[in-house]
């Protein structure tokens, strides 16, 4: 069982859907498959070393899709850490398309949803996987049509908990009149908070809120100025000070930042008990 006073839980826990309490610092996966989020990685070997570790550091909520590698993540996570301790939640979706590196299609209908939660659960070991999310909304399919096909998942046991990946606020609040959404998945960062009035909407609604990209990947080390200042004020790394704006940005913030190297997951971690001032907080969410 996870230890909720590990380096992880020190921002604190969220509980998705009625029962999954999960630290407040999760990892992304995604970063683990070959270049171009395609094929299995480069160092298999160290994958597997990054995921213990990642485990050993108390994170007990990891996400991954069917769509990383394709399909390669979720065997290297059951490889990696199965028989699973008590307590972790693997998170996956369904319902994008991978035709080579670098390209993603949106593919949500019923049957194609069916069959890549059918998948997942093989490749994951799972009688049920615990957060089950759309990956995107499809164009040509109702997200109704798509969300319904994930509500008799977990009626048949398959889901416990339903999640959302790419939505706007309207095709949030339709999901909703079909079923409970346990969590979302946007983008968001420091610098890119187009999803705010999703974020918003979260939080009155207690759902909570996964932001994909958290660092822009090594943009935010780019910028210096306020972000520099902070960061030397609490000698930490500028992606420290990111990830600590976004933990202090909302109590139902998740973030579930990615690498695959291992000094880089030691930093991600540290942030979880990095608390900015009131002033600080303040200065980087007006001028960033």
């Amino acid at each position: 069982m996870f230890s909720f006073d590990s380096p992880a839980a020190a921002a604190g826990t969220l509980t998705l859907g009625a029962e999954l309490t999960v630290n407040r610092l999760g990892y992304g996966a995604m970063r683990l498959a070959g270049p171009g989020v395609w094929g299995p990685p480069v160092d298999p070997a160290a994958a597997v070393t990054l995921l213990k570790r990642v485990i050993a550091g108390g994170v007990n909520f990891i996400d991954t899709s069917d769509a990383y590698g394709p399909h390669t993540n979720e065997t290297l996570i059951a490889e990696a850490l199965y028989p699973y301790p008590a307590g972790l939640v693997i998170a996956t979706k369904g319902g994008l398309v991978r035709n080579g590196p670098d390209h993603w299609g949106v593919k949500a209908d019923p049957v194609t949803l069916r069959a890549a939660c059918e998948g997942s659960l093989q490749r994951l070991r799972l009688d049920t996987i615990d957060v089950y999310q759309l990956h995107a909304v499809d164009p040509h399919v109702p997200i109704e049509e798509s969300v319904g096909a994930l509500a008799d998942l977990q009626i048949a046991g398959k889901i416990r908990a339903i999640g959302l990946s790419n939505v706007t606020l309207e095709q949030l609040d339709r999901a909703r009149e079909v079923t409970d959404i346990a969590s979302v998945q946007n983008r968001y960062n420091i610098y890119d908070r187009s999803s705010d009035d999703v974020l918003r909407r979260c939080e009155q609604l207690g759902i909570p809120f996964l932001p994909w990209f958290p660092l822009a990947m090594g943009q935010v080390a780019q910028r210096q100025a306020v972000l520099a200042k902070i960061a030397h004020a609490h000698q930490a790394s500028q992606t420290q000070i990111a990830l600590a704006w976004l933990l202090q940005r909302s109590p139902i913030m998740l973030p579930i930042p990615g690498t695959a190297s291992l000094a880089h997951f030691e930093e991600n971690l540290a942030a979880a008990s990095l608390a900015l001032t009131p002033d600080e907080y303040q200065l980087l969410t007006a001028e960033l």
